[in-house]
């Protein structure tokens, strides 16, 4: 390696990693502010949310290489650029691809790298992480009684305290009211009044425990008649005092519950390139042979008079002219037939419409979840293309604006990383709807991005002043001076026709 592949080499590596964090970070935030309210209050440990938020870093890896490869190529050409660096290497007689050779080798192999992250770090990734989140987000929230509402997440139990300490331990003006969770139709049974109590959890927060003070407990036995009051149930209500009461609940039902991760296996995002080719095929498969089959299914909800596959070849009927003086006879037939009749087509079209229409909803869908699987196995290639895309960009745009730093080349990027974002999503939605070839929908925004690449690349090469704010300074005097002389022509060639008239 020379040492000029070794300096644009060094140049590169360092913003390309910092940006790259930065970008993972951004993500992560955009992450935890969507699904802030449902991550906390609740009574998770630490460690998960450190592993939920490490699962989701692996997960936004791969959208954030396109970003980090445009910002970095056109931080390190900028800056070459800025400081004339670029210029030296020209004048050495080093073209610029020459001296993006380096880079280029590098983006290559960050290009591979993306595409093995894709096939095999990201499905896991998201399989561990969205079930993760899926738990943490069905968690119940943490045990959280206030003053003067009544409290219903403990299973079997509605609870109103008057008064909460600050201790949060000290109640005062206790109502409970305690019902069976096996049937909620047979209403309250029992209900404590307490003056004060306590409140605790034991068995490391296994149980809350409410030691009661100075109350009436109050609870009736004997039949419902099925969960409704009637005077002829037969039931006793029973009425005792307490000095000291304790009352034991589990809370097995909070904290968080790990859910099966084969339940989520099924989605798309879980998958690699090899299995969603499988599942796209067998969907394509069942799709086509579903579309077939409409019309040979489709005879059975009508009535033939002469059905040739039902007779012999030999007395199959043939259609020509005696179908048409058939139909020229005037049928002989009452009024009671001719309404068996009516009723009878009214039943058949009735059929044969419920019939395309439930057809027509199931090859919609069956269409639509065929298309986004297949969509998801071409993004597992055009995700890893599109950080040699954004080098196409990156590199040329900066040796074009010689400007480096955070400023500028951050503005091109982000820009660029939109119109990029924006073109993939109208190419999966096209894609999705059926509107177009899938592979079409799917390259849709490398295949456009491509193109802008290579022409930046042919300005970079001719030492194009593309975003030098005096060509256009220079360009717009000589329109208005030109468009003055053609003026003051204008008025001469006038003036002169008067003159000679």
């Amino acid at each position: 390696m020379k040492k000029i592949d070794k300096l644009v080499l060094r140049s590169f590596l360092g913003p390309f990693v910092l940006t790259l964090c930065i970008v993972v970070f951004i993500f992560l935030m955009r992450l935890i502010s969507q699904y802030l309210n449902e991550l906390v209050g609740k009574d998770i440990d630490f460690l998960n949310y450190v592993k939920l938020l490490g699962f989701f870093s692996l997960i936004t890896v791969p959208v954030a290489l396109p970003l980090a490869v445009l910002l970095s190529s056109l931080m390190t050409f900028g800056n070459l650029g800025e400081f004339f660096e670029l210029t030296a290497i020209k004048s050495a007689g080093i073209s610029t691809w020459r001296a993006m050779r380096s880079v280029m080798v590098m983006v290559a192999m960050i290009t591979l790298f993306s595409f093995w992250y894709n096939n095999e770090v990201a499905p896991w990734a998201n399989l561990k992480g969205y079930s993760l989140l899926y738990d943490i987000k069905t968690a119940k929230a943490t045990l959280n009684i206030k003053e003067g509402i009544f409290y219903n997440d403990l299973p079997g139990y509605n609870i109103k305290v008057d008064k909460k300490f600050a201790d949060q331990r000290s109640l005062k003006g206790l109502v409970i009211y305690r019902h069976p969770t096996s049937d909620y139709n047979a209403g309250n049974r029992e209900v404590i009044l307490a003056d004060s109590g306590l409140m605790y959890t034991i068995n490391n927060q296994s149980y809350l425990v409410f030691e009661l003070y100075k109350g009436n407990q109050y609870s009736e036995n004997g039949q419902t008649g099925g969960g409704s009051y009637s005077p002829s149930d037969n039931r006793q209500f029973t009425r005792s005092y307490f000095d000291h009461y304790k009352m034991v609940v589990s809370l097995e039902s909070f904290g968080l519950k790990r859910t099966d991760e084969n339940q989520f296996q099924y989605h798309e995002y879980m998958k690699n390139a090899k299995e969603l080719q499988k599942v796209a095929d067998s969907l394509k498969k069942e799709y086509k042979k579903t579309k077939d089959g409409l019309f040979p299914q489709s005879k059975q909800y009508f009535s033939y008079a002469f059905r040739a596959e039902t007779l012999p070849k030999a007395t199959a009927p043939k259609y020509g002219k005696w179908v048409d003086s058939l139909l020229k006879k005037k049928p002989v037939v009452s009024p009671s037939e001719k309404e068996q009749v009516l009723a009878s087509a009214l039943t058949q079209a009735q059929n044969v419409k419920s019939y395309a229409q439930s057809n027509k909803t199931y090859l919609t869908d069956k269409g639509k979840t065929w298309y986004r699987y297949d969509l998801e196995m071409h993004h597992k290639y055009t995700q890893a293309v599109s950080c040699f895309v954004m080098f196409l960009l990156g590199a040329p745009l900066g040796a074009i604006i010689k400007k480096g730093g955070f400023g500028i080349p951050v503005l091109v990027s982000v820009l660029f990383f939109i119109l990029s974002y924006v073109l993939t999503l109208q190419g999966d939605k096209w894609a999705k709807d059926g509107l177009v070839w899938v592979p079409f929908g799917a390259w849709f925004s490398n295949t456009l991005l491509i193109f802008v690449g290579i022409y930046f690349a042919d300005r970079a090469l001719k030492d194009s002043r593309l975003f030098d704010k005096d060509v256009y300074i220079i360009w717009w005097e000589r329109m208005t001076k030109k468009w003055q002389q053609n003026n003051t022509l204008k008025k001469w060639r006038g003036n002169k026709a008067i003159y000679s008239n």
